[in-house]
Order: C-alpha cells, then structure tokens, then sequence
C-alpha cells in the first residue's frame, strides 16, 4: 500500500465529454436473449450506453473536453507545465497519445507529456501523480487526461461485456495552490492480471489463433469478489490516514462498475444513498474516466454554498485500486459536453 498526504494542490476544473451516440441495451441488443438482457439491466443498472462512431478515439474525447477547460478557465496553453493522459485504448503503441495531445493542445516545447497505462482505477493514481509534481515545485499547472473507449475492444456476442461499457473523455485543470492536504492509498495486485485482459494485440501475443482473444475477457465473479473486499477496506483505510469519519465527506464518487456491486459496498461501508450518486443508468461503465464523469454530473449545477469534501475510487483492472480524497470549491468549474464529430 501507498499512501501519501499532499498539500498545496487545487482543483481548478473538471470537464468531460462522451460520444452523441446513445446505444439503448434493451432496445438494440436483439442478438441477446431478451430475458437475459433485461437481467443485466436490472442487476448492472445499465439501459443506456455512449458509444463513439468509427474512427473517434479516446484522445478525441478528451481533447474536446480539454479544449473547453481551458478556455473556460482562461488558461493560456504555454502556462501547462506537464500534460498526463491515462488509458488502456491509445490511438498507437507508439507514439504516445499524450504527443498527440500535446500537439493538438498547443502545448509548449517546456511542458512535459506522457501515457499512463492504468485502467479503472486510473483517475486516483492520476491525481497523486500530479500533485505530487505541484507539491515538490516540478509544475505549477498539470492537466490530467483520462479517456477510454471500451466498447471498441469487447466482443459483441459477449454477454458478459457488449453490454457493460460506454465511452467517455476527460479533463481535469489542477493548479499549485490551497491550504487543505489532499490524502491518496493506493494498491496493486498483479495476480489477478488475468481477471480482465485483452489477451492479443500486444507483442505477447500479436496474432492469436483465436479472434475472440483480440477483445476483452473478463473474469466477472473474481472482479466481484475482489470489489466487495477491497473497496471497503479502501475506503476505511482512506478515512483513517485523513482522520475522518463517514459523516465528514459529502461525496463518494466510485468508478461505476456496476450498480449491483456499489450499492452492496455503500451499505456494507454504511454510506447514505444520497452521497454515492450513480450514473451508470444513462452512461455505462466508462472504466476510470467514469470518476470525473460521475462529478461533473453530481456538480453539474455546482451551486456550493462552502467547499466539501469527496473521496473518489477507482478500482479494476490489474488489479488495481486506488483512493484520492480532496475539497471541491464553490469555484471549481464543471463541464461536461457531447462529442461534436468533425
């Protein structure tokens, strides 16, 4: 476990940016039994998916929801000192997409760019990154960058995935400033890296013999038993290293994997409803990105009267889990958009 209590880092803004495209599980999955469909409505809690059109990537997502941040924010593109973009669907093995991003921002030869390879619990590890780079004076601004496109790497005659995942973009503007200290715990556990995994497409396997293994497996029932063990003791383990109690955060923004699942956690944890918004109804499991979409959509009015509080959670693929508990201001801005293809 690593842990860390970081000071000196704000929240400026988050954006977010998912595909116009609205695929409806129980409407359009007519190559599923449609019993069987409605039961994973029902236990998932997802009738309604964004799904990106041909060629649209994650980065294209996520430049979108960018571009609006810092225009919102008045943020000059030479005044970003270090560029993090997290995914598991690069648009190449190389160059990094974070160079993609970079160019297409503007951003200055002076400010750094790179991938990270994290999944669902990518957005917490993101945010330490980055605060730990404000905190020893190495960046003043970071933009953090998290998208993935799921539904273009799971196999549409699998039950267990073509009806899980949506898309989606995102931005988050973290400036050096502030007073409160933001807490992270983060946990890794290579044993389980074949509970999700894309077995072909990579140098490990370029060309399997089986077409299915160039999409997604998953290993649904260890995932479950991995979720409902760990996140708790995340969270307790959260609320311990920042001396908090339940009562003291205003937000638990989980990664929305399945509502089934969170729903058991916040009542194992004891968390009221009203404090783990749940969005995957009309978005899907976006993987990590589904962090900052579940805020921009829990803030969307953001009339806050004082700051609060919010522990967000990440866990997944990996496997991986991670924890980042920090205070959203009154001023902290929130966008979120549909992708406007070009």
């Amino acid at each position: 476990m690593t842990t860390a209590i970081l000071n000196g880092v704000s929240l400026q803004g988050v954006a977010t940016c998912v595909p116009g495209r609205i695929y409806d599980n129980l409407k359009e999955a007519t190559h599923f039994d449609p019993k069987e469909v409605k039961k994973v409505v029902t236990i998932a809690g997802i009738q309604q998916r964004r799904v990106v059109e041909e060629n649209t990537c994650s980065s294209d997502l996520c430049l979108q929801a960018g571009k609006q941040l810092l225009e919102r924010l008045e943020w000059s593109a030479d005044s970003i000192d270090t560029l993090i973009f997290v995914t598991q669907t690069p648009d190449y093995f190389l160059p990094s997409t974070a160079s993609l991003l970079h160019r297409d921002l503007g951003l200055p030869q002076s400010c750094a760019a790179f991938d990270v390879g994290l999944g669902c619990s990518g957005y917490p590890y993101a945010l330490w990154l980055a605060s730990m780079m404000i905190q020893t004076g190495s960046a003043g601004r970071v933009l953090v960058m998290h998208g993935e496109t799921p539904s273009l790497i799971t196999h549409p005659t699998d039950r267990a995935t073509a009806l899980l995942f949506g898309d989606a973009g995102s931005a988050t503007a973290l400036e050096r400033g502030g007073n409160d200290p933001w807490g992270f715990s983060l946990h890794s556990d290579g044993q389980g890296y074949n509970d999700l995994i894309i077995p072909g497409r990579g140098f490990r396997q370029p060309s399997p013999e089986d077409e299915r293994d160039n999409y997604l497996h998953m290993n649904g029932a260890s995932l479950f038993n991995f979720t409902i063990h760990k996140v708790p003791e995340l969270i307790q383990d959260t609320l311990a290293l920042m001396d908090k109690d339940i009562d003291e955060i205003d937000a638990f923004i989980f990664h929305q994997s399945n509502q089934f699942i969170m729903r058991h956690i916040a009542k194992k944890v004891g968390l009221p409803a009203e404090k783990t918004p749940i969005i995957l109804g009309s978005y899907g499991n976006s993987g990590g990105p589904s962090v900052p979409l579940t805020m921009t959509q829990h803030y969307a009015d953001n009339d806050l009267q004082s700051a609060e509080t919010a522990m967000l959670l990440g866990y997944g693929v990996g496997l991986s889990w991670g924890s980042a508990l920090l205070k959203v201001k009154p001023e902290t801005v929130f966008l979120h958009s549909e992708y406007a293809v070009e």
